[in-house]
């Protein structure tokens, strides 16, 4: 499961009122996620427009009008809110979230805009070091695992030594981080993680083989 607590906190400081969600500017972006809906049914989406206020779902199933949704996105994490709108394909929701949290949401997404628009595979802002800890293991969705040699690491993500080469933008977890793949080399990948870390030593505890 997505988490225990499904019960969305819309307070009036949070909720906004669905005439005022057009006043977040919506940026195109492509990003990964799970969501789950009121039943607690949970599924795989990607969210292809986002604002502080509102985002576009492409979804497997799209849920009913004034349904509560949860989603876990790369990069952003924890997202809640309503579905107000069917879409081909998806749903339109409002986002429910304080003002500091859409202030540091809007940051994220204007840099996620960016990334794409310039097609930046990394963030190149973290200083990058040789691990600790060289081998770890890779881990795909469908749960096969493979064996691999981290190359360097940064807060944001990680090169890494290992035969197979998932498409890019394909989820895998790297010891205990989620990432997703976002180059290919001849001896292997690099990976950007879902969220970035606070501090090195973080990272490489993490990489270690559970």
């Amino acid at each position: 499961m997505l988490g225990e607590d499904t019960t969305l906190r819309t307070t009036l400081a949070n909720a906004v009122p669905r005439e005022d969600a057009d006043r977040f500017q919506r940026v195109l972006v492509s990003v990964l996620g799970r969501y789950m809906l009121a039943d607690r049914r949970e599924f795989p989406c990607q969210v292809i427009e986002m604002s502080p206020g509102d985002a576009m779902v492409i979804a497997p199933v799209s849920g009913r009008v004034g349904e509560k949704v949860i989603i876990y996105l790369d990069y952003l994490g924890r997202v809640e809110g309503t579905i107000f709108e069917l879409i081909d394909g998806g749903f339109h929701m409002d986002i429910v979230a304080s003002a500091r949290r859409r202030d540091k949401m809007a940051a994220q997404l204007t840099w996620l805009a960016n990334k794409d628009i310039l097609n930046l595979p990394e963030d190149r802002r973290h200083e990058r070091v040789v691990p600790d800890i060289r081998h770890s293991s890779i881990v795909l969705e469908d749960g096969r695992r493979y064996n691999c040699k981290i190359t360097d690491i940064s807060l944001s993500g990680a090169a890494v030594e290992i035969e197979v080469r998932p498409a890019l933008g394909t989820p895998i977890s790297l010891g205990r981080m989620r990432a997703r793949v976002v180059r290919h080399f001849s001896d292997g990948i690099a990976v950007e993680f879902a969220s970035v870390q606070e501090m090195l030593t973080v990272v490489q505890q993490n990489l270690r083989i559970n």
